[in-house]
């Protein structure tokens, strides 16, 4: 009897373990799926309204300078819409696990409009980075973009090479 009790009492942790393991991979690979979406309707084809639904409230973006709350990181993004023509976002690589998403990405852009303050240079860039970002219950509420900020103003021609 004891070995019966024993038997099922791991037959019932496996089980509950490979739930949780599974639930954790459903909800990292719908937070792929919605913010692989999210980025290319707002950044390629210029939508930046999806950000409204998008972001929670109170989202910070670990960026330069830092922004808080959705309607500031909207306005930080717009700033990307509004500074570059034929824009291109380029998800090369995106994995997730539970609430947290990484991906690497490359941006390009023509600078045809004014970019945070930055009249047009007419220049072309081409820039790698990475975010690692939170969602939690279908809303970014973090996000930490790491790319060179030198080479993106070097390309831009406002900084020597």
């Amino acid at each position: 009897m004891k070995k019966i009790l024993v038997l099922l009492a791991i037959s019932v942790s496996l089980f509950a373990c490979k739930s949780e393991a599974d639930k954790n991979e459903k909800i990292a690979q719908d937070n792929i799926k919605f913010y692989s979406n999210v980025w290319e309707v707002a950044i390629n084809q210029g939508d930046i309204s999806i950000l409204d639904e998008a972001y929670a409230p109170d989202v910070v973006l670990h960026t330069v300078p830092e922004t808080k709350g959705a309607a500031n990181a909207k306005a930080y993004y717009a700033n990307y819409v509004t500074g570059f023509s034929d824009r291109e976002f380029i998800v090369k690589e995106i994995f997730a696990q539970g609430n947290k998403l990484t991906k690497y990405w490359i941006f390009k852009g023509k600078h045809t409009g004014d970019f945070f303050g930055i009249p047009a240079t007419g220049k072309t860039i081409s820039v790698e980075g990475c975010t690692i970002a939170t969602i939690i219950n279908g809303k970014i509420t973090e996000e930490r973009d790491f790319f060179d900020n030198l080479e993106f103003l070097r390309q831009l021609g406002l900084m020597p090479r």
